[in-house]
């Protein structure tokens, strides 16, 4: 892509476009430039959750208004002044997400004073286990709890008996309780699986940057073996005409041309290195490269280790291909029989080698779909980038993916001066 072509707009993250079916909350937590300690804002879920609570808050309280109201024992005063409080108990709900925990802890006082504002006692007791760790929960939560049988004795229920309407109460604070704390566990659930998306998306990225450099490092270090060769055939030539102006005129000329063949052919390697960065590490192993003639060998060697691989080398001098484009082909073919026995065992694999001088040099190697079910096979996943960096610097250009037939096909061209 050059740099003039026009770019798309970066898309929204989807937390962020989504925000509203979030609660503020998580939504803050997924927010990547949030402002730490700033208060979310609410989302269109937060309001209307905020005013379902509200909703019961107030059914539980009418419930229990008329109730008390109905009851011979209770004065008049008293059940006014249970439905006042019980009335601001239930508009207190509306800061149970600034304030959890000081409206949890209000919550026990006026819950002795009124009946009717037992439904916001719950919405703060489960507001609380959503927004604060378990310690708040445990000492305002277990002291609810322990003043329900105190309450009871006080102002017992008209319906139930004594040790029905504590053991009924304490279950519901009890579900409340957990429902709550479920809540807060899969919130948090949510937001560590999103912190862990966003640190396997940093991790391969960061492997995949890795992977081509060290693919450049070992192009450089092969290529520096490459053009060692040339210049130490170039030098020992040059010398001998030095040291022998008067040999033959036809020991000359052969020098001559052995010395401008190598010159000419550690131009075009060292012109495949430029912008390669040298790795600091030395390679002592000086093992030969494989040319495009030793294809006949990996291919031979594929099929004695059971694969089934068709070879169509339309090349008719393989030794006439230049030793960085045979390389590059032979490195490339065998990444995919590799490719073609992990993830398609037992399908016959294609390879074609076509090409010219002039016209450049192309590989092909395809696999059709595996004939059964393949097992899951470990891999690094870096291979193919690897092929992409030599394509690259060879001058080439690389192509890989499924097909429709749900065969894989690696398709390579290389450039082959004439």
């Amino acid at each position: 892509m050059s740099g003039n072509e026009p770019t798309a707009p970066p898309q929204p993250a989807p937390a962020y476009r989504y925000r509203w079916l979030l609660p503020s909350a998580v939504a803050a937590e997924l927010e990547p430039d949030r402002v730490k300690g700033r208060r979310p804002r609410r989302t269109v879920r937060d309001w209307i959750v905020d005013f379902l609570c509200f909703l019961v808050a107030v059914f539980i309280g009418m419930v229990a208004a008329e109730a008390v109201s109905k009851d011979p024992n209770t004065p008049r005063v008293l059940a006014d002044l249970d439905q006042a409080v019980g009335a601001l108990a239930c508009g207190a709900v509306w800061l149970r997400r600034r304030w959890p925990v000081g409206l949890a802890v209000a919550m026990l006082p006026i819950g002795f004073l009124s009946t009717a504002s037992g439904g916001a006692g719950m919405i703060a007791l489960f507001t609380l286990a959503v927004h604060r760790p378990f310690r708040y929960v445990a000492w305002v939560g277990g002291a609810t709890l322990a003043l329900m049988p105190v309450f009871f004795w006080w102002r017992p229920d008209p319906d139930l008996p004594y040790s029905g309407a504590v053991g009924l109460t304490v279950l519901l604070g009890l579900t409340v309780i957990g429902w709550g704390m479920f809540v807060r566990s899969h919130r948090q659930l949510l937001v560590s699986l999103r912190d862990r998306a966003r640190r396997a998306e940093t991790e391969a990225a960061l492997r995949a940057e890795q992977a081509q450099r060290l693919a450049r490092e070992a192009i450089a270090r092969e290529m520096h073996d490459v053009l060692a060769h040339r210049l130490t055939l170039l030098s020992v030539h040059a010398g001998a005409l030095e040291f022998r102006p008067d040999a033959p005129q036809e020991e000359i000329g052969r020098a001559a041309g052995v010395i401008r063949e190598s010159a000419h052919e550690a131009l075009q390697d060292l012109r495949e290195i430029i912008g390669v960065l040298r790795a600091p590490e030395s390679d002592e192993s000086g093992r030969p490269q494989p040319t495009l003639a030793a294809l006949d060998a990996l291919v031979a060697e594929s099929r004695e280790a059971g694969a089934k691989v068709h070879l169509d080398n339309q090349v008719t001098d393989p030794a006439g291909v230049p030793a960085s484009v045979g390389r590059t082909a032979y490195r490339i073919t065998q990444e995919g029989l590799t490719n073609a026995r992990k993830h398609a065992p037992g399908a016959e694999v294609g390879v074609q080698v076509t090409g010219g001088p002039g016209h450049g040099l192309t590989v092909s190697v395809r696999n059709p779909a595996p004939p059964g079910d393949v097992p899951a096979v470990p891999g690094s996943g870096q291979g193919l980038i690897g092929l992409t960096e030599r394509a690259t610097l060879a001058g080439g250009r690389i192509e890989h993916g499924p097909e429709g037939d749900g065969g894989f096909q690696v398709r390579a061209w290389l450039p082959w001066p004439s």
